[in-house]
């Protein structure tokens, strides 16, 4: 599976963005989704994830409430809507998808990752 995400750029805080990751190669049907972020001196960390099926979601607790993931398996395309920015939300973004139902926290679970495609929240 090859993952493309876009969507990113600049915008101010408390403005939105919605990120996109397009999948090519395989169906993303039988895959559970993720998205993560890695901000500059820091760990990549787990965003949201949404099971193959699109019936169960996770999110951190700090963007709980402000960010939304979805996805189309009809067009092999996962979304990460994202509300209310805040600055600390600047990193880079990343689609990923593991061979599996559910979704997990750990980056290390995820078999495909796509670019990243860089948010910038300014203040």
């Amino acid at each position: 599976v090859q993952l493309q995400a876009f969507g990113g750029g600049l915008v101010q805080a408390g403005g939105f963005l919605r990120l996109s990751c397009a999948a090519s190669g395989r169906t993303l049907k039988t895959y559970a989704m993720g998205w993560f972020r890695q901000a500059p001196g820091k760990e990549r960390e787990f965003v949201a994830g949404i099971t193959w099926s699109g019936q169960s979601t996770s999110y951190s607790d700090s963007v709980k409430g402000r960010f939304t993931i979805s996805r189309d398996n009809a067009k092999n395309m996962v979304y990460l809507q994202m509300n209310s920015l805040k600055s600390e939300d600047t990193a880079v973004y990343y689609c990923a998808a593991r061979s599996a139902v559910n979704v997990v926290v750990n980056s290390r679970a995820y078999n495909y990752w796509g670019q990243g495609t860089l948010v910038t929240v300014s203040s």
